[in-house]
């Protein structure tokens, strides 16, 4: 593969220049093996791409976190090659500590839909952190951000803040429990609702990502209530409740697929669960971590046209801070603690630097013709990708909806997580690696969705083609 990428002057007035510097550390303090300059210079032109400071640095994080890394994903374990170190981030940018430059399509896994580091929402927190970080008690800033959320989403009339996706579905999963007297829930393989244990059950994201199986450290009996279903199959989900007749309490499920790939729902699909979830006196949650205010401004619930009993959010609400919510009808959020028995707390729930960036980002979102532009880059960026790609003689399918989209490395079509795994892995790969090395920072698996912003531009869009082009011709 060419170890030069594209070279173009970015259209930034300004480049992030931050340097990162530990203080210095005593001998007892940290062992000699945990030594490594932190002091990262970022060169300002730069034609050749290298990631020799990325791996000086990873090789460093190896021995400080499991596999260097926060989040497995970010290890490139499915793709091979080198963990890229990331200095700085501006629009549809990103730089990592070598100084190359990246058109990004991951966006911090989906909350950067108005662009990293956006100006407004910087100036804003700037503004919020004058007054405090965390406060630990009630602010009005979520009473603002809560009624934004319930305006706009069609199932919240009431909402819960908490820190992180993960959060938000365990306990949205506790509360469908205690409103319905059941202890059974259906969820679909390759959907990925967080790490919690009754989740870990033929799970998306990170877990097909790796080729995990159920994560050791699950007890039997966490998971004994859970039943798994292909997505897109109404028969399956019909004979669960056939078989498990007045014990389920809810079906979860990705409404969008993103954490197997970008798969989206047969047109009946959704208004099925909907029906079955009615006659069978169980909620339907939609987890809209990642669909949630990016296919549209209501979600993925306004997009369709069904309203599901309760909703889990993330990403976008706390633009690039770490937020989680969940919410639903009135009667059901009723029950979560101090107004009912369910309990849930959370320390940093609520905090008034995520609700500032979240306002900022849903303000900003509202606006006319946002999710009009998002359609637009986005459906250019994928049509080009699945031209070039088959153009070039490769078995390549795909898809979007707004900002969101994906592709895979098969004929397709592609309707469940079973079809998804018929990808050609390795050629997806070899085509990451080289993107990374043409300037294009794609999702680094086969099995996570990707995304588009509104600071992405047209430029953007043909020169990640025109990259597309020359590597689908190397592979």
């Amino acid at each position: 593969m060419a170890g030069v990428g594209l070279s173009w002057p970015s259209k930034l007035t300004h480049r992030p220049n931050f340097t990162t510097s530990s203080p210095s550390r005593s001998s007892s303090g940290c062992s000699s093996r945990c030594a490594v300059k932190m002091t990262v210079t970022v060169d300002e032109k730069k034609t050749t791409f290298t990631l020799k400071k990325s791996e000086e640095a990873f090789n460093a994080a190896k021995e400080l976190m499991p596999g260097g890394v926060n989040s497995p994903v970010r290890a490139f374990k499915s793709v091979g090659g080198q963990p890229i170190l990331i200095d700085s981030v501006k629009g549809s940018h990103m730089w990592d500590i070598d100084g190359n430059e990246y058109i990004d399509y991951v966006g911090s896994w989906g909350p950067a839909i108005i662009g990293h580091a956006d100006d407004e929402v910087l100036s804003a927190l700037a503004e919020t952190m004058k007054k405090g970080t965390s406060f630990g008690a009630p602010c009005l800033l979520e009473n603002v951000l809560a009624e934004m959320v319930i305006s706009a989403v069609p199932s919240i009339e009431m909402v819960r803040f908490v820190n992180s996706g993960t959060e938000a579905c365990m306990g949205v999963l506790r509360l469908a429990r205690a409103f319905t007297g059941r202890e059974k829930i259906i969820k679909f393989e390759g959907c990925y609702h967080g790490h919690a244990d009754p989740y870990l059950v033929k799970a998306g994201s990170g877990v097909a990502t790796l080729g995990l199986p159920d994560s050791p450290g699950v007890p039997k009996a966490a998971t004994a209530p859970t039943l798994s279903s292909p997505y897109n199959d109404i028969a399956d989900v019909e004979l669960l409740f056939e078989t498990n007749k007045g014990e389920i309490a809810a079906v979860i499920l990705e409404p969008v697929v993103g954490n197997s790939g970008f798969i989206t729902p047969k047109p009946d699909f959704l208004n099925a669960l909907r029906r079955i979830t009615k006659e069978n006196g169980a909620l339907l949650i939609f987890d809209e971590v990642m669909t949630g205010f990016r296919l549209s401004y209501g979600g993925a619930q306004e997009y369709f046209g069904i309203t599901p009993d309760l909703t889990t959010l993330g990403k976008i609400i706390g633009g690039g801070l770490p937020v989680g919510a969940y919410g639903g009808r009135r009667e059901i959020m009723e029950m979560v603690a101090p107004a009912g028995p369910m309990y849930q707390a959370g320390t940093l729930s609520g905090n008034p630097l995520a609700m500032t960036a979240g306002i900022h980002t849903l303000k900003r979102l509202k606006e006319p013709g946002q999710y009009d532009y998002l359609d637009k880059i986005t459906s250019e960026l994928v049509q080009g990708i699945l031209n070039t790609g088959k153009k070039a003689g490769h078995a390549v399918c795909g898809g979007y909806i707004s900002g969101m989209f994906g592709f895979f490395f098969t004929e397709g079509p592609v309707f469940n997580f079973e079809d998804a795994k018929k990808s050609d892995t390795a050629k997806f790969a070899r085509f990451f690696r080289g993107m990374l090395e043409e300037g294009v920072y794609f999702a680094p698996s086969q099995f996570e969705a990707g995304f588009t912003s509104l600071a992405h531009t047209s430029e953007d869009i043909q020169r990640t083609i025109a990259a597309a082009e020359k590597v689908f011709k190397q592979l």
